[in-house]
């Protein structure tokens, strides 16, 4: 691995970290109560962004485009769960962006925040999916010493999670509530976690300094 390609992995591991943390910390509830509507939801919207930075970074490194049709399975399968999650992450920040506006102006009409943001829990989904396909061996779904594999695994159960809070998140259009607002924080606070401890271990994984390592994937679509 080239000096550059290990910095630019670092640099993707820190964008989810920070990601994850600012998601964390903006799903629990005595932070809400602390800080307001309007810096809760702007916790959010900047999480969202490094989410993004460190997707497009991944997809970046994973090629501009697919793998050609000799390229081995694996490889295909990485780069598109790097594409499709950098779009679930640019559907995060339509859904961030429309429930700040909201927070600060409640008058506001930025359309319904909540499908970007189920559209992106999806995103993620198959993102992960894929990545986990990538990181098996054929013969069984586990496999501890595929590449990666505690990374994918942690970044499919912070999708699942994710996809709890998006139902959670729904607003009812009889009553203006929320399903379940315990479940949307509950299943964010959850699935971000999942995410950070993924970064986390990636980042450990990364060659320093010409010391050799094998590179984990740390987004939700995990690739060498």
């Amino acid at each position: 691995m080239t000096p550059e390609r290990a910095i630019r992995l670092r640099r993707e591991a820190w964008g989810f970290a920070i990601g994850s943390l600012f998601f964390l910390v903006g799903a629990v509830p005595f932070y809400q109560q602390a800080v307001g509507t309007i810096l809760a939801n702007l916790t959010f919207f900047v999480g969202a962004l490094f989410f993004t930075a460190a997707a497009f970074i991944q997809l970046a490194l994973s090629g501009r485009r697919p793998p050609r049709h000799g390229a081995i399975q694996a490889d295909r399968y990485d780069w598109w769960a790097a594409a499709v999650q950098f779009v679930g992450t640019l559907l995060f920040n339509v859904s961030t962006t429309a429930a700040l506006i909201v927070a600060i102006n409640a008058n506001a009409r930025v359309g319904s925040g909540w499908r970007p943001d189920a559209f992106g829990s999806i995103c993620f989904l198959v993102a992960s999916g894929l990545a986990v396909v990538a990181t098996t061996d054929r013969e069984r779904l586990w496999d501890p010493r595929a590449r990666t594999w505690h990374g994918t695994w942690l970044n499919l159960a912070g999708s699942v999670f994710f996809g709890i809070s998006a139902i959670g998140a729904y607003v009812l259009p009889a009553t203006g509530d929320l399903v379940s607002l315990f479940w949307a924080n509950l299943g964010t606070l959850l699935g971000a976690a999942c995410f950070l401890v993924a970064a986390v271990l990636s980042r450990r994984s990364i060659p320093v300094r010409g010391h050799r390592a094998v590179p984990t994937g740390s987004g939700v679509g995990g690739r060498e």
